[in-house]
């Protein structure tokens, strides 16, 4: 049996931990294997305060979608107990199979609280995942914290859903952040743009997105 002096313990145990390392920072492309569902001004859904025209909480400009809405803003619907949100429902539905929403975001520094993409429905809640920013770092709900330091730039976002397996999938800038499992299935869909959370927000939220797609599994 062969011994490995301390140094050379070491030395492997470093080498070990730095090749899972850079397993987990490779980038790959989360859309391999997946095929592209067109969209048009049809698959889009806006949602914003209710009592307010569209133009005062969305923009959109040179293929920029800016969804702003402030802490004190009216639900999306009368009656709505809600919190307030800007925000565009992507259509298809879906119930089975694996899709994957992309695109790229932007979140402005002093954004705090605010989801910036979720699917919505699921067996056992309302929604299967949410992504939220906090003090510039993306949290699923309010914890764990999947990435940081996302303010003033942009950064791209892939959302995979296997219902099938019951798993969500995770990647920012291409690279694998947070894998945890569904809440069952349901009638589900995308949603992308600024929506406050439960409590801590700030009074002011906005999100950028573009080249925003919708992938199925081949």
């Amino acid at each position: 049996m062969k011994v490995l002096h301390y140094n050379q313990l070491v030395l492997a145990i470093t080498l070990t931990f730095m090749g899972s390392c850079f397993l987990n920072d490779a980038q790959i492309d989360p859309t391999f294997g997946f095929v592209e569902v067109m969209l048009n001004e049809t698959n889009f859904e806006y949602q914003k305060p209710y009592d307010i025209p569209l133009d005062q909480r969305y923009s959109y400009q040179n293929g920029t979608h800016r969804f702003w809405v402030y802490a004190d803003d009216k639900p999306h619907y009368l009656g709505s107990k809600t919190q307030p949100r800007t925000e565009i429902r992507l259509l298809p539905d879906y119930t089975s199979g694996v899709w994957q929403f992309e695109g790229l975001a932007f979140v402005p520094n002093g954004t705090s609280g605010a989801t910036i993409v979720q699917i919505h429905g699921a067996a056992h809640g309302s929604t299967t995942i949410i992504l939220r920013i906090y003090d510039g770092d993306m949290r699923y709900y309010s914890t764990p914290v999947i990435d940081t330091d996302l303010y003033d730039k942009w950064f791209k976002v892939n959302l995979i859903h296997d219902v099938d397996g019951g798993k969500v999938t995770v990647f920012i800038d291409n690279q694998e952040r947070f894998k945890t499992y569904d809440k069952g299935p349901g009638m589900l869909y995308f949603k992308f743009g600024v929506y406050a959370a439960p409590r801590n927000i700030s009074y002011y939220m906005e999100s950028r997105w573009k080249a925003v797609k919708i992938y199925k599994k081949c």
